[in-house]
């Protein structure tokens, strides 16, 4: 099997590679994404408090954020460079990679859940929570820190299952993360009463089979790398260049955190609750963008790292090319739709009628520079791939720190509508972005390439 797996990602052709790859990712993103989302639905829907206790859990996704964050820390970082030690045939250096990161995640995770348990009230309210919205964003966040061993293993390990072409084995993991998140919300939040906390909870529990069904196959025999108790002794030589490669990635989703504070924020401050409340909406919306898109990227991502390993400029520059192809496709469509329909977007989440209203006048705002997203993924998982850590840290520092930031605060001071200036924020830091992401790409895929050609 062994043999095939390295022989599918040196010769198969890409396209079809690609959508055999990418398919299961992309499936278990979109699973992933109703995972995450089907929380906030039912939330939205609890007679009479639905809108405050959504907006109080969407004061709850900076620390989530942060705590996907950290598992990208290492997997992002570690899984690449475990592809890439597949491509040279070095399998003891792969596994060792996939030890290190294993421990080290739990680790991560043992520190992470002190923090929340013992600080978060103190975050949430310095996050944007309200009098009105603090105690459902507490009831939320107490049960789901408890749970945050479950989320870094299954985020963390299930990046190097993908990396190993066994897509297949990592939708599954969703999948049943997802089924059992989707049967157990109503069951827990209408049911039992539990309203928030049973959200929580069933999001616990989900991840907890998740976990265990990545354990249990990188502990067996069907996996090309397996976890082995002699490659848990950390090494500052095989850990460290992870967490280097993967810093990026940490940027890029601890900075949407941060991002989510000030904008919460700033529109708590120009348009109360009703605008956080929006705020939380829009970025639910924002996952259907941003999932499917990692979904085919992470489906690229093995390609990409074997070939480079392997020294195939060839194949690299053609499974660019398809990636770059596929994810402004599906970010263009996305786009249109929420131009088109932005009101449909909302009604999935609410069925007040001033927090509809409010959230259809500015999704289109939020939402104008979506269209060309898709360069800015498809560029950035090229820079990871490829093993560029320094790269892929520049792009993600520019668009969030060096644009997006400053912009939350700059555009209200430029516009009569304030709320609306906050909005105006994203679209302007996205285009700008991506014209200096395709500059600094051109460079540096070509010095690549040239690279493995010598």
């Amino acid at each position: 099997m062994e043999e095939n797996k390295k022989e599918l990602l040196g010769n198969a052709p890409i396209g079809k590679l690609l959508f055999r790859l990418a398919l299961p990712t992309v499936t278990a993103q979109l699973i992933n994404m109703l995972y995450n989302i089907v929380d906030r639905i039912y939330i939205g829907h609890i007679p009479e408090v639905g809108d405050i206790a959504l907006t109080g859990v969407g004061v709850c996704l900076p620390i989530i954020m942060i705590v996907s964050a950290f598992a990208a820390l290492i997997s992002s970082g570690g899984a690449p460079r475990a592809s890439i030690f597949m491509g040279k045939k070095d399998m003891e250096s792969a596994e060792k990679t996939l030890g290190n990161c294993f421990i080290v995640q739990i680790l991560i995770s043992v520190i992470l859940t002190a923090v929340l348990l013992i600080w978060n009230r103190d975050f949430l309210l310095a996050f944007g929570a309200s009098e009105n919205t603090i105690d459902y964003a507490c009831d939320y966040m107490n049960i789901y820190a408890i749970g945050t061993i479950f989320v870094q293993l299954t985020l963390g390990m299930n990046a190097f299952v993908t990396a190993q072409g066994f897509t297949n084995v990592s939708m599954f993991s969703v999948i049943i993360g997802a089924v059992a998140n989707i049967i157990l919300d109503p069951i827990f939040i209408y049911g039992m009463n539990l309203g928030v906390k049973g959200a929580a909870l069933a999001t616990v529990f989900s991840q907890s089979l998740s976990c265990v069904w990545i354990l249990f196959f990188l502990f067996g025999k069907k996996t090309l790398l397996r976890l082995r108790r002699n490659n848990f002794r950390i090494s500052a030589k095989i850990i460290f260049p992870c967490i280097a490669l993967g810093f990026a990635t940490f940027i890029m989703q601890a900075s949407e955190s941060v991002i989510s504070v000030c904008f919460n924020s700033s529109l708590l401050e120009y348009g109360g609750d009703i605008a956080v409340g929006a705020m939380t909406i829009l970025a639910s919306v924002m996952q259907f963008a941003m999932l499917p898109l990692q979904g085919i990227a992470q489906g690229a991502q093995p390609i990409l790292s074997y070939n480079y390993g392997a020294k195939n400029a060839k194949r690299v520059k053609k499974t660019f090319r398809y990636l770059l192809f596929v994810c402004l496709i599906y970010s263009f469509t996305l786009w249109l739709a929420v131009m088109l329909c932005p009101r449909s977007f909302g009604a999935m989440f609410t069925d007040k009628a001033a927090l509809l209203n409010f959230t259809e006048n500015v999704i289109r705002v939020y939402f104008g520079g979506m269209c060309l997203f898709g360069i800015q993924i498809a560029c950035q998982m090229t820079f990871v791939s490829l093993g560029k850590a320094l790269s892929s840290v520049t792009v993600a520092v520019v668009r969030k720190f060096v644009l997006l930031l400053p912009l939350i605060y700059i555009m209200p001071q430029l516009v009569s509508d304030r709320t609306l200036g906050v909005y105006l924020a994203e679209p302007i830091a996205d285009i700008a972005a991506v014209s200096f992401t395709v500059v600094l790409f051109i460079f540096q895929f070509r010095k690549a390439l040239r690279k493995i050609e010598r």
